[in-house]
């Protein structure tokens, strides 16, 4: 894995960096809940407008990330050791009913990768930040929605009907926490090829000062739609297309990208 902007002292994936910023020992809390924030969108049904779903969402993530509050507070107490923070971010699994793409789906897409999905998951990493910020004065990690292909059911199935391509899956990390994560390339993908789409996705992160990361896995044997199967949490999926535009050019010219100004920003 790759990391851009990778936050300090985060004691949670993607990361997991421990450093002296935490104490020797403490109580972190995290708390996910994508089906539950998906069964709360059906009851609320089609008809409602953008903002009530946004204020849905946001009013589950409060109630979730309150549990996990409370729960560390009572395991801090008890066991005498300092309370960390409470990581609220909708980590899906292969499980049916466990899918961030499921919940993109409900807020009226047809399928994950369409037109809409960036903003559907814009709205949906807001209103999990909001309301955790809400429950909670101790929200760390990452807190928000992360899009694994091969850990979730929906995104998988987005990927084998063809809907949801890589590129789709760039756009969508411009808005969310992390970056491209879990995505099989066929075996034969030149190396110049998987640096060029670890620079765009470091880009995105520098560029807009959020954490980025690049977990891809270049399946040896394997061509575009083939299925590959890593089971437990990881999951599985079809090994997705890659562009046979080659960055070998621009990679092999070596050096660096300049770090980007901020001092008009101030």
């Amino acid at each position: 894995m790759v990391l851009c902007n990778a936050p300090e002292d985060n004691p949670f994936m993607a990361g997991a960096f421990h450093g002296f910023g935490e104490p020797d020992c403490v109580i972190n809390v995290g708390v996910s809940g994508p089906g539950v924030v998906r069964a709360v969108l059906q009851r609320l049904g089609k008809d409602a407008p953008i903002q009530t779903v946004a204020d849905t969402v946001k009013r589950t993530a409060f109630k979730i990330t309150r549990m996990g509050q409370l729960v560390g507070e009572k395991a801090s107490e008890a066991l005498g050791v300092p309370f960390g923070i409470v990581d609220l971010s909708l980590a899906p699994t292969p499980a049916v009913g466990d899918s961030v793409a499921r919940i993109l789906e409900e807020m009226g897409l047809e399928v994950c990768g369409g037109p809409g999905t960036t903003a559907c998951l814009a709205l949906l990493n807001d209103a999990v930040k909001k309301g955790g910020v809400m429950a909670s004065g101790r929200v760390g990690g990452l807190s928000g929605a992360f899009i694994p292909v091969s850990e979730d059911e929906g995104m998988m199935a987005a990927a084998r009907s063809g809907v949801l391509r890589l590129e789709k899956l760039e756009a969508m990390t411009s808005v969310c926490s992390v970056g491209l994560d879990m995505i099989m390339l066929p075996g034969d993908t030149p190396a110049e090829t998987i640096s060029g789409i670890i620079a765009d996705e470091a880009a995105i992160g520098m560029v807009n000062q959020k954490t980025t990361a690049v977990r891809v896995i270049p399946a040896v044997g394997y061509d575009v739609g083939d299925e590959l199967n890593f089971g437990g949490l990881l999951g599985g999926g079809p090994v997705m297309p890659v562009s046979k535009v080659s960055p070998a050019v621009f990679v092999d010219r070596g050096g660096y990208i300049p770090a980007p100004m901020q001092s008009l920003k101030n």
